[in-house]
């Protein structure tokens, strides 16, 4: 047994964590189903990771668009993931400045984790920075992660001072120096994609991943050319805001007002006003219907629906700001929707193509 100092529930999951902190495990086999390789490459997840970006800690512009989090709760957070059966985690340098790096590593110290047992993925900011910048900077990524190494190391942005081709140039001698595993791209198009693939390919190294916004209320790389690409080359899409930022959770639409109270600029965006919260309604209540079935919630299912639609090819990475939170990620790895339920679901959410 496992003991947390916050109590915390994981609906539908494969471990449940009773209210006095006592962590009970159940079967494996639905969690063991999930795991997946990344790319063309030996390292394997969870279906679902943990996205880091709100342990920045307030810093930065990323950092201020989530409340500043206490190591406390980070360690909480990283410990539910990692009971829930989550094995990987993503941030990046541009999430305040480090400190989300900074903070993950901890809390995995914390939780008993060591290098090697867990998957890291982290990210180079691009933006008016030359290719040189790749292997000038990766001494502060590794310093900010350890003793944990980094087994992703991606592009955060298609726009650099510096060509596709030189900054893969320049991540490929990261993998020849042994300072990272595995190369991916984040935000990059359909034929950035292939640039990237075709620069890597040239040094044997396979692009292994592309992250990307990708959940039931936006749906555009299914239409613009990013998940076929993936598929041709054999590169996970990892999917960010698989939630739509909360949207999916229904939390909003119960209370239009509670988007009020949140930091950053969700508040003034289309998708938290009335109109937009009336057109995803039904998604939203399709979600609540089928989580019913399952004793889950409807991001469990939104989840669900996400890293099963497309066969391996895309994982997710849900953010989490509580312990409870985290262990509600982690659930949506304890069951498996129906033909019929993924059809109707994605019948629903087809006009956010």
């Amino acid at each position: 047994m496992v003991f947390l100092s916050q109590a915390v529930t994981n609906p539908a999951g494969n471990a449940r964590i009773s209210d006095h902190g006592v962590v009970e495990f159940a079967s494996e086999k639905t969690a063991m189903e999930s795991l997946r390789p990344l790319g063309r490459s030996p390292i394997v997840l969870s279906a679902i990771g943990l996205g880091c970006w709100q342990f920045s800690e307030g810093h930065g512009f990323a950092g201020r668009y989530w409340p500043s989090l206490p190591q406390e709760t980070v360690n909480q957070i990283v410990k539910a993931s990692l009971i829930g059966g989550i094995t990987w985690f993503d941030t990046a340098e541009v999430y305040g400045r480090g400190r989300s790096e900074a903070a993950l590593a901890r809390a995995l110290m914390a939780a008993g984790s060591k290098n090697g047992d867990v998957v890291i993925a982290t990210k180079w900011w691009p933006i008016l920075r030359a290719a040189g910048s790749i292997k000038a900077t990766i001494s502060e990524r590794l310093d900010r992660l350890a003793p944990f190494e980094i087994d992703l190391y991606q592009v955060h942005q298609p726009f650099a001072l510096a060509s596709t081709i030189a900054q893969m140039q320049a991540m490929a001698d990261l993998v020849a120096g042994n300072k990272i595993r595995t190369v991916g791209v984040s935000n990059f198009s359909a034929g950035k994609m292939r640039a990237a693939h075709q620069a890597l390919t040239a040094r044997g190294i396979p692009l292994v991943s592309n992250q990307v916004p990708y959940s039931l209320l936006n749906r555009k790389i299914e239409t613009n050319g990013v998940l076929q690409a993936a598929r041709e080359l054999g590169t996970t899409i990892i999917a960010y805001s698989p939630l739509a930022q909360g949207i999916l959770s229904g939390k909003f639409h119960q209370d239009p007002n509670l988007i009020r109270s949140r930091p950053g600029p969700r508040k003034w965006m289309t998708a938290f006003q009335r109109e937009g919260l009336e057109r995803s309604r039904p998604l939203v209540t399709a979600l609540n219907e089928i989580a019913r079935q399952y004793g889950a919630t409807a991001s469990q299912v939104a989840l669900n629906w996400l890293v099963h639609s497309s066969g391996d090819t895309v994982v997710a990475i849900p953010g989490a700001t509580s312990a409870t939170q985290a262990a509600e990620n982690a659930g949506a790895l304890g069951f498996r929707l129906t033909a019929s339920e993924q059809k109707r679901l994605e019948e629903l959410s087809r006009q956010f193509r």
